[in-house]
């Protein structure tokens, strides 16, 4: 009788440090999560204002030089320009597509937690 009493206090001692391992694993889930949202926030506010400020600066520059060559060149400088804008987009189109495709490393560490856990208790076992 009291083997069979220690060893459902053992399961239950296994049992509590197991949902004990579980809520850690999942608060570090819940962390990583909000660190990764709260960084891809950043860079999408960062990125929309350099953009912005990047765009005023490009139409500036293309008014004043379209302004500089108004009585001689003006159509060559209008088309250079606009081939020069869309190569600049195809290149920037190229490296966003590249990024986009990288593989993300959300969850890294919380899956390398979880396996070394997996690693301990094959090991106690």
């Amino acid at each position: 009788m009291t083997e069979s009493i220690g060893l459902l206090e053992s399961l239950k001692r296994m049992a509590g440090t197991l949902l004990t391992i579980l809520q850690t694993r999942l608060e570090l889930l819940s962390n990583e999560i909000e660190g990764e949202r709260l960084h891809i926030g950043q860079i999408l506010l960062y990125g929309s204002i350099t953009l912005l400020f990047f765009g005023l600066g490009i139409m500036l520059l293309t008014v004043f030089v379209v302004v500089v060559f108004w009585d001689s060149y003006r159509l060559p400088v209008l088309g250079g320009l606009a081939a020069l804008f869309f190569i600049a987009g195809l290149l920037m189109w190229s490296a966003l597509s590249r990024l986009a495709s990288k593989k993300s490393k959300l969850f890294s560490a919380s899956l390398a937690a979880l396996s070394d856990d997996r690693d301990q208790l094959a090991t106690r076992s």
